[in-house]
């Protein structure tokens, strides 16, 4: 009778087996419901900020900003002969810009602007820091297209960009 079972025994335990490895591997990948609202960050420089159909959109050239030990890191990886001569990144921050690609996305009405450094008065002796300015997107837009005291495409952002539109802009200051 234990050698008629036992040919039952081995296919039985192998099913369980499976079914436990299986059923195990998944365990950590249940998808949970979400509200249909994507939410992206990204850095980048802003090439153009313009009137479209009606609208204000922009295009943006997306960069990689670091920080810290990981912008140390990340420069040793890169430049390793100026790692060691610096010590580091020289100012905190490192900026990796590998692709020339242009992306181009609306812009909310309502959208947030905070400014760290722009032409306040049409002379350079003026220009000075103030952190966190929050400015309306007309008045970006305007400071956007002065290039004679500041040229604000030269600064990195901060973008939020929410169901593929900015609600959110954040110059970041660079010494």
């Amino acid at each position: 009778m234990l050698k008629k079972n036992s040919k039952y025994t081995l296919p039985v335990l192998v099913l369980l087996f499976l079914s436990l490895v299986t059923t195990a591997s998944t365990a950590g990948t249940t998808a949970k419901a979400q509200s249909g609202e994507q939410i992206r960050h990204l850095s980048a420089y802003i090439h153009t900020v313009q009137a479209e159909d009606g609208r204000t959109v922009l295009t943006a050239d997306e960069i990689e900003w670091y920080e810290g030990a990981d912008a140390d890191r990340i420069f040793a990886e890169r430049d390793p002969e100026g790692a060691a001569e610096l010590g580091g990144t020289p100012d905190g921050y490192y900026i990796v810009n590998d692709s020339d690609l242009l992306s181009t996305y609306p812009v909310s009405d309502s959208a947030s602007v905070l400014m760290q450094i722009f032409d306040h008065t049409g002379n350079i002796e003026d220009l000075d820091i103030h952190w966190n300015e929050a400015i309306s997107l007309e008045q970006f837009k305007e400071e956007f297209a002065k290039t004679d005291v500041f040229d604000l495409s030269q600064s990195p952002y901060h973008l939020t960009i929410q169901d593929g539109v900015i609600t959110s802009i954040v110059q970041q200051y660079t010494p």
